[in-house]
């Protein structure tokens, strides 16, 4: 009797339509951080084909690939985005925020970073990307994990980022043809070069510095860059 009625066009046939409206009120409250595949299956469960409905949301400009299974919101979306060094994080992971990055945050060098540089376990690795440009570089254990912060950008965002130590450290690690064999070479490379502010030079952990010159890479370099700021 009901498929009746509704053939008639007496009771109409209701549908379940999916706008954008109904993705932003599915999603507000996880967007402080990119998300991963199965979350929005997960938020999408009444619907019965969930994967054409993510192709949707992407063709619509309402979800962004940040890489396969990674997203973030696009702007139809009246939604902020997560923080570009918390997006960072997630892209490649393990990692962290380091060298003109994270110099840069820690205001040692003047100049803004337009791509965010993060050093990984993992292979270096570049990623261009609709929301920015995101650059990896692989440094060894154990000497990675040294020197590592956690630092809440927001009251919901929180990020791994280099300690202003770790991330000279890492600059002069991955820098390549840098060999730092005196004081004037170092002091040159760290002001002249980077043109970093040397009274915040003077403020950094030469202890710590020092505590990881076992396990590092470039000891030679790293011994001549503690002795250089025991100068300043």
């Amino acid at each position: 009797m009901l498929n009746f009625l509704h053939l008639i066009g007496i009771i109409p046939i209701i549908t379940l339509k999916f706008d954008s409206m109904d993705f932003r009120m599915m999603i507000k409250e996880h967007v402080d951080a990119p998300f991963y595949r199965h979350l929005i299956l997960e938020l999408l469960h009444e619907y019965k084909r969930p994967n054409d409905k993510i192709s949707e949301l992407l063709k619509s400009g309402d979800l962004i690939s940040v890489r396969r299974g990674l997203y973030v919101l696009g702007p139809n979306i009246d939604l902020p985005l997560p923080e570009p060094f918390l997006i960072a994080n997630h892209l490649r992971g393990p990692s962290y925020v380091s060298l003109e990055s994270a110099l840069s945050y820690w205001g040692l060098i003047p100049e803004r970073t337009f791509e965010v540089s993060s050093v990984t376990v993992k292979t270096s690795k570049k990623y261009k990307t609709p929301v920015g440009r995101f650059n990896y570089q692989q440094l060894p254990l154990p000497y990675y994990s040294f020197g590592i912060r956690s630092i809440q950008l927001t009251p919901k965002q929180t990020i791994l980022i280099a300690s202003p130590e770790k991330a000279i450290c890492d600059k002069i690690v991955l820098t390549s043809m840098i060999n730092l064999r005196s004081t004037k070479q170092t002091r040159e490379f760290l002001m002249e070069d980077l043109r970093m502010d040397e009274d915040m030079l003077k403020t950094l952990d030469l202890d710590l510095l020092d505590s990881w010159l076992d396990d590092a890479p470039k000891k030679n370099s790293l011994k001549m860059l503690i002795n250089t700021l025991q100068e300043l």
